[in-house]
C-alpha cells in the first residue's frame, strides 16, 4: 500500500473514530430530530443558504464515510426543507457521498480485496460485466442491501466512477422521494393525533410497498429486454 493510501486510510479512521468518541450519532436520531424540529425550522428560516450548505456537507460526509444516520438525515431533510427542496438537496448529496465512498473503497481496498477474495467477488464482477449499468440500477432500486454496502462493494468492481454516479443518481430517485416525503409528513405533525393524518399514513404505506413495487418494475424491465433480444 502506497504512502498516499495509508495517509487517506488514517484520515478516514480518525474521522470515523471522532464520530463515535464525540458521540455525534446522538444528533442523528429520531428522538433528537423530534425534540429539535422547531429549532431547526427557525434556524433554517433565518439562515437558509447556510443551513442548506451545512446539511449538504454533513450528508455527504456521513455517506462518504459510511457512517450510521443517513436515513434519519433524509427524514430530517424532508421535515425541515419540505419535499421539493429536500428531495433536490438529498438526491445530489446522497449520490455525491455514495460516489466518494465508492472511490475511497476503490483507492484504498480494491487491489487487496480483489486479490484476496477474487473467487467470492467473481459473481459480482460477472454481473457488472454482463449486466453493466442495469446491475447497479437493480441494486439501487431494490433496497435489499444497505446503502453503504453497495457503495463499498461496487468500488471493488471494474465499473467506472462516472457511470456509478449517473446510475446511482437515477436509481436512488424513487427511494429518495419516498423517504423525503415521509420526513416532510413527519415535520408537519402538530400533535400525536397527527400520526393518523392521511398524508402520513400514505407515506408509510409507500415505504412498506416500495420494495415490492420496485421488484415488480425490475422484473417487467428484464422481461421487456429479453423479448427485445429474441
Amino acid at each position: 500500500m502506497t504512502k498516499t493510501r495509508v495517509l487517506l486510510l488514517l484520515v478516514m479512521l480518525a474521522l470515523i473514530a471522532s464520530f463515535f468518541v464525540f458521540d455525534i450519532g446522538q444528533y442523528l436520531t429520531l428522538d433528537y430530530l423530534k425534540s429539535q424540529r422547531q429549532a431547526l425550522l427557525d434556524f433554517y428560516a433565518q439562515n437558509q443558504l447556510m443551513t442548506l450548505a451545512l446539511y449538504f456537507a454533513g450528508y455527504v460526509t456521513v455517506a462518504a464515510l459510511s457512517l450510521p444516520g443517513a436515513a434519519v438525515m433524509t427524514l430530517a431533510g424532508g421535515a425541515v426543507f419540505g419535499l421539493g427542496v429536500g428531495f433536490l438537496v438529498i438526491s445530489f448529496a446522497s449520490t455525491l457521498g455514495a460516489t466518494l465512498a465508492f472511490l475511497i473503497s476503490r483507492f484504498v481496498l480494491r487491489d487487496y480485496v480483489q486479490n484476496t477474495f477474487h473467487d467470492k467477488l467473481r459473481a459480482i464482477n460477472k454481473g457488472v460485466e454482463t449486466e453493466g449499468d442495469f446491475y447497479l440500477f437493480t441494486l439501487r432500486l431494490i433496497p435489499l442491501f444497505p446503502f453503504f454496502v453497495i457503495n463499498l462493494v461496487m468500488g471493488l468492481t471494474p465499473m467506472k466512477a462516472w457511470r456509478f454516479y449517473l446510475v446511482s443518481q437515477v436509481g436512488m430517485l424513487p427511494g429518495t422521494i419516498v423517504y423525503v416525503n415521509a420526513g416532510a409528513q413527519l415535520g408537519a405533525l402538530d400533535s400525536l393525533s397527527g400520526i393518523l393524518s392521511p398524508g402520513l399514513i400514505f407515506s408509510f404505506v409507500l415505504l412498506g410497498l416500495f420494495p415490492l413495487l420496485a421488484k415488480k418494475l425490475v422484473s417487467y424491465i428484464k422481461m421487456r429486454r429479453a423479448n427485445e433480444t429474441v
